[in-house]
């Protein structure tokens, strides 16, 4: 349970950093929304590659997997997202 406060809550954090290196243009709530699901995307796809680390390698695995989300979301939705 602690684990999935602590994701939410550091997928927040995570959600900001990408929006920043993404350049997106939406606000901090759903970057925020972003970053969660980045923060699991991520996760899910270095236990599948059995990745692992500290603190800071789960930021970069976070950051990357929001960055993933956001692309997608950009397909989707197109180059205004």
């Amino acid at each position: 349970m602690v684990s999935l406060i602590v994701t939410i809550l550091v997928g927040a954090f995570v959600g900001w950093i990408a929006g920043l290196f993404m350049k997106s243009k939406h606000g901090f709530w759903v970057n925020c929304l972003l970053g969660i699901l980045g923060a699991f995307l991520g996760g899910a796809i270095a236990s599948v590659l059995h990745i692992s680390g500290g603190f800071i390698v789960s930021l970069i695995i976070q950051v990357l997997g929001t960055c993933l989300v956001i692309a997608i979301a950009r397909l989707i939705m197109g180059k205004k997202f």
